[in-house]
């Protein structure tokens, strides 16, 4: 395990490690910063200030649907957040000094289901369930976020992509009859 320093580190020390769904990153280093992109997506940002450790998972949708059975899959919240609890705990923190950021859930298809708010749902009642204090959050409201979390410091930086600037939805025509035909690609 890496121990904090005092010294002050350049930009150019910064270890970048990129978040990607179904991920759950956690470090003492530093150095380390994790980032992440998000949409309806939540990131929920753990750490424990005396241990010195956090980490960051990217969860796709909250739970999965009562008809799955009882697999794992790594896309659901309910998994990536026991899964970011038990690494931090494995590298010496302890739940009763968590802390957490949670960011994303936004509903970025007018129309279609909320699943942004679900996930933003799920998780502020995960962390109430859990006892973890959230610290700070930015869910909601139609923009996608680009997040940068320090886990051993337990600092963020949360910004929200421009709506010019995200990629514009487009609608997929889809035969108006099946034939039952199934095309592989």
């Amino acid at each position: 395990m890496t121990s904090l320093s005092d010294k002050p580190r350049s930009p150019s020390d910064a270890i970048r490690v990129t978040v990607m769904q179904g991920d759950v990153r956690v470090s003492t280093d530093p150095r380390v910063e994790l980032g992440t992109v998000l949409g309806s997506c939540v990131a929920a940002c753990l750490f424990d200030p005396i241990a010195g450790v956090g980490g960051m998972n990217h969860f796709l949708l909250a739970e999965p649907p009562a008809s799955q059975g009882g697999g794992v899959d790594v896309h659901y919240g309910v998994y990536l957040m026991e899964m970011l609890i038990n690494d931090m705990l494995a590298w010496g923190a302890m739940k009763t000094r968590m802390k957490a950021h949670l960011y994303g859930g936004a509903n970025l298809r007018t129309g279609m289901k909320a699943i942004g708010t679900a996930n933003a749902e799920f998780a502020r009642s995960f962390l109430e369930r859990e006892r973890i204090s959230l610290m700070r959050h930015d869910l909601g409201g139609t923009g996608a976020r680009r997040v940068d979390f320090r886990p051993a410091q337990g600092q963020v930086r949360c910004r929200t992509v421009d709506a010019q600037l995200a990629p514009q939805e487009q609608a997929v025509a889809r035969p108006q009859v099946s034939n039952g035909d199934v095309e592989l690609f």
